[in-house]
C-alpha cells in the first residue's frame, strides 16, 4: 500500500480517482490546492504525488519546483495542459510522468502502479556505496539509502533521474541510445517522447555540478564518463 497525495481542485476527478486508487489498497490524501502539500511531503509519508497544474491558489509547476528542492518523491502531473511545450516544462520541473485530461482512469491507475514499482526498484534492487570520478570531481551514490553526493554536497533526483543515472553509470563508458533509455528506465511513450530523455539528461547535468559526467553522442544517445572506484563494493 502506498500513500498518494492527490492535488486536484475538481471534486469529481478527486472522488473518481481516489475511489479507483483505494480499490488498489492505496491511501489517498486529498488537497484542493497547494495549501498543506509541502508540509505533508516534509513529514516523509508520501510515496507519490499526483498534481494538477492549474490550481485555485497557485501553479503546479511552481509547486513541483519547490518539492524538488528537498524531495525526490515520485511526481505525476495530471492536467488539461496538453501541448508539447507544457509536457517538456513539466519534466523540467522534475516530473516523473505527465498525463493529460481527459484520461482513462484505468490507464492512469496502471501508470501509477508502474511509477511506484519503478521507484521501489530504483531504491531496492541495488545496494551498497560506490564512487565515480570525473577530472577533479567525485560522485558518490549510496544505493541503499538513496543518497547522492556531488563533491560532498547532497543532490536530490527524481525517480526517473535516479534510474537513468544508475543505468548510464553501470554501462561504464558505453554509448546508450535514447530508445534504450526509454525502454530500460522510463515507461511513458507519446509523440516526441525521446525529447523527454533529453530533458531528463539536462536536469541531471544541472544537478551533477561542474563535472562533464554525461557526454552527448550526436545522432545516437549518451555516455557516462565517470570512472568507478573498483576497490569499493
Amino acid at each position: 500500500m502506498a500513500c498518494i497525495l492527490l492535488i486536484e481542485d475538481n471534486p469529481f476527478i478527486r472522488e473518481a480517482l481516489s475511489g479507483y486508487l483505494q480499490l488498489e489498497e492505496h491511501q489517498i490524501v486529498e488537497f484542493e490546492g497547494t495549501k498543506g502539500v509541502i508540509e505533508t511531503i516534509k513529514r516523509d509519508i508520501a510515496d507519490l504525488v499526483i498534481l494538477d497544474i492549474m490550481l485555485p491558489d497557485g501553479n503546479g509547476f511552481s509547486l513541483a519546483k519547490t518539492i524538488r528542492e528537498f524531495s525526490n518523491v515520485p511526481l505525476m502531473f495530471l492536467t488539461a495542459k496538453d501541448s508539447e511545450s507544457d509536457r517538456i516544462l513539466g519534466f523540467e520541473m522534475g516530473a516523473d510522468d505527465y498525463v493529460t485530461k481527459p484520461f482513462s482512469t484505468k490507464e492512469l491507475v496502471l501508470r501509477v502502479q508502474a511509477l511506484l514499482k519503478r521507484y521501489t526498484y530504483s531504491r531496492s534492487e541495488l545496494t551498497g556505496k560506490n564512487s565515480w570520478y570525473c577530472e577533479e570531481h567525485k560522485l558518490e551514490i549510496d544505493q541503499k539509502t538513496h543518497h547522492l553526493l556531488i563533491d560532498g554536497n547532497e543532490a536530490y533526483l527524481t525517480g526517473a533521474e535516479w534510474k537513468i543515472l544508475l543505468y548510464l553509470a553501470k554501462q561504464e563508458s558505453i554509448v546508450v541510445s535514447r530508445e534504450r533509455i526509454l525502454a530500460e528506465c522510463l515507461n511513458y511513450f507519446f509523440e516526441g517522447s525521446e525529447r523527454t530523455v533529453d530533458t531528463h539528461i539536462a536536469n541531471l547535468r544541472s544537478k551533477l555540478g561542474e563535472g562533464e559526467w554525461i557526454e552527448t553522442v550526436r545522432g545516437y544517445g549518451y555516455r557516462f564518463q565517470g570512472h568507478r572506484d573498483r576497490e569499493e563494493g
